[in-house]
Parts: C-alpha cells; sequence; structure tokens
C-alpha cells in the first residue's frame, strides 16, 4: 500500500505563483511517473503534468506550457508543481498521481495507481 500527500495549494491573485508538493509514502519499490490532474466545479477532469521517474521526461498540458514546472525527487518519491502566472481559470482541486507504484506486501510485490486527496487552488483577486 502506498498514499500520496499535497501541500501548497491556497489562495493567490491573478499573475502569482504557488507551489504544490506531492510526497508518496509506504512500501514502495518503484514509482513510474507521478503528475498532477486537476478538476474545477462544473467542468471535467484535466490532466495537467506529468513527470516519469526513469529519465525525467516531462509532459504539460497545452493551457500551462511555459507557466507550470513539474519536478520529481526520486529519493523522496515527491513531485512538484511550480505554477507561476497563474489566472482565474487555474482554479480548481488539483490532485497528485503515482502511476504503476509497485510495493512489498505480505504476499509479494503489488503493482497499483494511486491518487492523492487533493489541494484546492484559488486565483482570486
Amino acid at each position: 500500500q502506498a498514499q500520496l500527500v499535497e501541500s501548497g495549494g491556497g489562495l493567490v491573485q491573478p499573475g502569482g505563483s504557488l507551489r504544490l508538493s506531492c510526497t508518496a509514502s509506504g512500501s514502495i519499490l518503484s514509482i513510474s511517473a507521478m503528475g498532477w490532474y486537476r478538476q474545477a466545479p462544473g467542468k471535467q477532469g484535466e490532466m495537467v503534468a506529468e513527470i516519469s521517474t526513469t529519465g525525467g521526461g516531462t509532459n504539460y498540458a497545452a493551457f500551462v506550457k511555459g507557466r507550470f514546472t513539474i519536478s520529481g525527487d526520486n529519493a523522496k518519491n515527491t513531485v512538484y508543481l511550480q505554477m507561476s502566472s497563474l489566472k482565474p481559470e487555474d482554479t480548481a482541486v488539483y490532485y497528485c498521481y503515482a502511476d504503476r507504484v509497485t510495493t512489498v506486501s505480505t504476499i509479494g510485490t503489488i503493482t497499483s495507481d494511486y491518487w492523492g486527496q487533493g489541494t484546492q487552488v484559488t486565483v482570486s483577486s
């Protein structure tokens, strides 16, 4: 089993910056990729950014390119999302996820995907 805990959300003015963090904990052997997904009220959820833990390759949604930067610390099983030039339309609950997490259990190893509980980001003046 693994758990993801996010932090760093809050209220920020348009044009401001925030940094989100997400740490995976548990009996983790490996993680394939980690990323961020967001859900705004009344809108469909959307992928924001993802980073591979093997090689560090990144993928961004078109609407955040040039404004958001995803990075990771494999030793800490942690992913960060640096958000700059925030807009009101960035307001959403941001969820961290971890793909293909292999953990140790009493019956051997298990590979599964995990999600965090979400952190609210509000961009408003």
